[in-house]
């Protein structure tokens, strides 16, 4: 049971730190690249679908994390796990005081309306998001480390 349990923990985590690596690396950048501000509905629209989304995915991850932590407790490996899950603690804790509040704005945005400081806005969140990925590549890191030990 355990053994299914950092398995799962490790894909949910995995999955999650390939989806806001993909988004901070390629998909923003990207979408910035647009003429006319075209990235601009893209990055709105995904505000509003990942906003959505992503909490579930984050706590979801944090919750396993901390079950296997606790029924490893003792052995080799839970040191790591535990690391690991406090890493995503931190990172949903970064999530609720730094990029929520901006992502919350930009959902809400279209061409018809954007805030004059949008740009400068947007670079924020970016800059956050990038401090926050590397902290769940860090927790996701540790799961790995700690299912090879187990």
């Amino acid at each position: 049971m355990q053994d299914v349990l950092a398995v799962t923990t490790v894909i949910v985590a995995g999955m999650m730190v390939g989806v806001e690596f993909a988004v901070a690396v390629f998909l923003n950048p990207i979408l910035d690249r647009l003429p006319d501000n075209g990235g601009l509905a893209a990055r709105s629209d995904g505000a509003r679908l990942l906003g959505r989304v992503m909490p579930f995915w984050y706590i979801g991850s944090v919750a396993l994390g901390t079950v296997w932590a606790v029924l490893a407790w003792g052995e080799e490996g839970a040191p790591l796990v535990a690391a690991g899950a406090g890493m995503l603690v931190l990172s949903v804790v970064m999530s609720i005081l730094l990029l929520v509040p901006i992502n919350s704005r930009v959902a809400t945005w279209s061409h018809a309306g954007v805030p004059e400081d949008w740009k400068e806005q947007m670079g924020r969140w970016d800059r956050f998001h990038y401090v926050r990925v590397a902290v769940i590549v860090l927790g996701f890191a540790l799961f790995a480390v700690a299912l090879v030990h187990a």
